[in-house]
């Protein structure tokens, strides 16, 4: 088929690997402007982008779908469908209207479960098990059009979103590949999403990823730390300097009050909301390079007996 592939990060790199490679026509590509990177803001390539120009495809990157030139540009192409991966933008009727087999969204989650931008680090923070990979045909909504396939996986119990992310991306090629195959031969059953059972991943904030040991159960505190990896990284305060979280594993029971260290020599082990108790094994100190908590505690003691608040500890 004659594809516009339409993705941005590398999470949509694999996709478009996987469409070139199964014999597929990918006409052009459509990725978010360059942006600024690092603290020199140096301006930088989106990788969907550098991966098609190895590849010899045109490259577009509009600021907005919403001029028209975008569209007239797609009619020009006249794709057969529009492939769209981690793009980052809404696409208006106007372009969804263009090709004939119209537009196919690969999303992060098992819809209609964690419609959005973030449903990797969602599922994690909010404990799922098993999450995956859906293909719809996309319509006017976010993330509301009609499941074609679908791919189920478990979710380990140590692993982070940057290690789902990158199970996802193969999963998501492999899905997109077969998807396009059952649309052409006219095998593919579209299903309606149930309303009933939508949820919602909301943009990353760095601010969602503060630790509130009081009001956290461990296994929160835990698929916290695992869910905000590699970015924003859950993180807490002490003595107003923010300490990130890398790693983490559940620590039993306790009945200290929650907030309070319990251990502090070998180890930095905290209690947490409902007598239950969190090891954190990894961290980042502000302004210091990830290390182990015995490290940190060795440089930066936290006596056993200190309650670490939301805000200062």
């Amino acid at each position: 088929m004659k594809i516009v592939f339409m993705g941005t990060p590398d999470y949509s790199v694999k996709t478009l690997e996987s469409l070139i490679n199964a014999g597929h026509n990918v006409a052009a590509v459509f990725a978010q402007p360059d942006k600024p990177v690092g603290r020199k803001h140096v301006l930088t390539a989106p990788p969907v982008k550098v991966y098609a120009e190895s590849r010899g495809i045109p490259v577009y990157q509009p600021a907005t779908l919403k001029t028209g030139e975008a569209a007239e540009i797609i009619r020009g192409i006249a794709p057969d469908i529009i492939v769209v991966v981690a793009y980052g933008k809404i696409l208006p009727p106007e372009i969804l209207n263009i090709p004939r087999y119209g537009c196919i969204n690969g999303h992060a989650s098992l819809l209609p479960k964690y419609r959005g931008a973030s449903p990797i680090q969602w599922c994690i923070v909010c404990g799922e098990r098993v999450t995956g990979v859906t293909v719809m045909q996309m319509d006017a909504g976010m993330d509301t059009g009609d499941i074609l396939e679908t791919a189920k996986t478990k979710i380990g119990d140590e692993e982070t979103a940057e290690e789902l992310f990158e199970r996802l991306s193969h999963i998501s090629a492999e899905l997109t590949v077969e998807t396009l195959e059952k649309i052409e031969n006219g095998t593919v059953t579209p299903k309606k999403q149930d309303e009933g059972k939508a949820t919602y991943a909301p943009i990353i904030k760095k601010e969602m990823a503060l630790l509130d040991f009081e009001n956290m159960t461990a296994e929160e505190i835990h698929n916290a730390v695992r869910g905000y990896y590699s970015w924003p990284c859950a993180y807490f305060f002490f003595e107003n300097k923010r300490i990130k979280v890398i790693k983490s594993l559940l620590g039993g029971n306790t009945a200290a009050k929650a907030g309070t260290v319990t251990e502090s020599e070998n180890e930095l082990i905290i209690a947490c909301k409902n007598g239950t108790l969190i090891r954190l094994t990894e961290v980042q100190p502000e302004g210091s390079k990830p290390m182990s908590a015995k490290q940190m505690l060795c440089g930066r003691p936290i006596k056993a007996g200190t309650v670490l608040g939301k805000s200062n500890g």
